[in-house]
């Protein structure tokens, strides 16, 4: 068996999903009809500092909101696609737009929707709640659940194993 860890060396890419990894999966809805999802202020932070040390980051949702995509582009995230209705061919346009492998790309999802597009990518993640068919395609769970900072756990391990995490604090954030 094949060390996990060694999976995330290559990676020069992160591929998420929102509802369920970036987010907790709840969605409140107001009285006007407003979904809102509450996100991790951790995986905000991972994710600037992931884009800023040149990591290429894409978000591929199958639903829409307003004010995640507000922040996840705040935070430098340029790849922001929702309302997909076939992520394996958004996912695989951005390799190729890149010029990247499949194994240098990381992919986090949670939900049925995600396999194939999870199959695709060199390294598969999953938040520890995920349901039972995403966690068994998964190389990597992520001991902590979707938008309680599984983006952060992934994107941390990353970065340390490749020598790029910084603790530096006088680098400014944009969170």
């Amino acid at each position: 068996m094949m060390n996990v860890l060694s999976a995330f060396k290559p990676i020069r890419a992160f591929a998420l999903d929102v509802d369920g990894v970036l987010t907790d999966g709840t969605v409140l809805v107001t009285e006007e009809g407003d979904m809102l999802r509450r996100m991790h202020i951790r995986d905000g932070y991972a994710l600037q500092l992931a884009v800023r040390n040149g990591y290429w980051v894409i978000v591929i949702s199958g639903s829409y909101s307003t004010g995640v995509k507000l922040r996840l582009e705040r935070l430098g995230v340029t790849e922001v696609h929702m309302q997909v209705k076939n992520k394996v061919e958004i996912l695989q346009r951005f390799i190729k737009s890149y010029g990247l492998s499949n194994d240098e790309v990381l992919y986090m999802g949670d939900d049925v929707p995600d396999i194939d597009v999870m199959q695709m990518a060199g390294l598969s993640c999953s938040p520890a709640d995920a349901v039972p068919e995403i966690l068994q395609q998964a190389m990597y769970i992520s001991p902590l659940p979707g938008g309680a900072g599984c983006v952060r756990d992934v994107i941390e391990k990353t970065m340390r194993l490749q020598n790029k995490w910084t603790d530096d604090l006088s680098v400014p954030s944009t969170l």
